[in-house]
């Protein structure tokens, strides 16, 4: 079941999101929806999957000291998603 909700956001923040959407062929409800279920999801089994997959690839590379490729993950996910 879909819910209104009204968010306050800058101004410019709309039209650039609005515009992206539209290149997208894709609502900005539809966008805000798939970003906060990518946002919120913490499933054991994705972490789990993503651990696996990204140990597969030790010694392939070296990454910079403290790098976090969960944070990393989210955020591509999240720009996939927006």
């Amino acid at each position: 079941m879909n819910v209104k909700l009204t968010l306050t956001i800058e101004r410019s923040i709309i039209e650039r999101a609005k515009k992206y959407a539209r290149k997208k062929e894709r609502s900005l409800s539809d966008l805000i929806e798939h970003y906060l279920k990518a946002l919120t999801s913490d499933s054991p089994e994705d972490e789990d999957e993503l651990a696996s997959k990204v140990s597969s690839l030790k010694g392939a590379f070296k990454l910079p000291k403290g790098f976090d490729y969960k944070k990393e993950m989210r955020q591509l996910l999240s720009e996939k998603h927006l």
